[in-house]
């Protein structure tokens, strides 16, 4: 079995419909959904707040290429366009971890690097599996504690929106 944590973030257009969209796009291999978080962008470009999700997929016929080739056709069906590096999207698609696979080719970092310092991904991903570790870091439950007290400020959980049933 291959399974994959996947982050989804969307803020220019509809947000939530670039989730669901997105959701629905892993809907056969889908596991578990995160609860919804809006939270403020990252990165130093000027935009508006993001909708944040993690996802739990698994196929045993998917590898970490497919997974990522998988996302990319969802980011460019939402009509994603990459102009600015940590800029507005329609959607993104990370690839945060696919089991224990390391991998060090720039189009394809796993486990994803950014993903220790983002609160934005490590909360929703607890919220899923409280007993998540990303390899070669531990347990993301220490990685968001880490982070500090402040680690989820310009956070909230978006209860009102739901992925999953």
């Amino acid at each position: 079995m291959t399974a994959a944590v996947l982050s989804l973030g969307s803020n220019l257009g509809d947000r939530f419909a670039h989730l669901r969209a997105a959701v629905a796009g892993f809907a056969d291999v889908l596991v578990a959904a995160s609860p919804v978080y809006e939270t403020a962008p990252w990165g130093g470009v000027p935009q508006d707040d993001f909708l944040n999700a993690v996802l739990l997929v698994a196929d045993p016929a998917v590898d970490a290429w497919g997974w990522l080739r998988r996302g990319q056709a969802l980011e460019d069906a939402a009509g994603r366009v990459r102009e600015v590096r940590w800029g507005p999207r329609t959607l993104d698609v990370d690839v945060i971890t696919v089991d224990q696979v390391r991998s060090a080719d720039p189009e394809l970092l796993l486990p994803h690097p950014g993903t220790p310092k983002r609160a934005t991904v490590l909360r929703p991903w607890l919220d899923v599996d409280p007993h998540a570790v990303l390899p070669g870091h531990g347990a993301v439950a220490a990685l968001l504690a880490a982070l500090g007290p402040d680690a989820e400020v310009g956070m909230r959980r978006r209860d009102d929106l739901r992925l999953a049933p």
